[in-house]
């Protein structure tokens, strides 16, 4: 399964700025990469795994913006259409069999 998070923070203030970089800083501490700006996804193993990184996501939100958790299946994600652009190394399609579980 993959786990996006989307986001849009406001960066107008010193406060807000802070707020995004640690914001996007815990994302990428907790493994996740950037789809896109402001769009970050990881592979979770199960419901278990994602409960635990949406719990993780609720504890680190800014306190201002908005934030969004969208959990789709791999077949569903391999399915994604990429209309302009390349796909990122991180995007290469990884088989079932492939993943390494720690």
């Amino acid at each position: 399964m993959r786990m996006l998070v989307f986001f849009d923070l406001p960066v107008t203030t010193k406060a807000d700025r802070r707020a995004y970089s640690q914001f996007r800083k815990f994302l990428v501490n907790d493994g996740y990469d950037m789809l896109q700006f402001s769009v970050y996804g990881r592979i979770v193993a199960n419901r278990d795994a994602e409960e635990k990184h949406y719990s993780r996501v609720v504890a680190n939100l800014p306190p201002e913006g908005s934030v969004r958790v969208l959990t789709v299946t791999e077949k569903q994600y391999a399915s994604m259409k990429i209309l302009v652009g390349l796909p990122l190394f991180q995007e290469k399609k990884v088989n079932a069999h492939q993943l390494l579980l720690f």
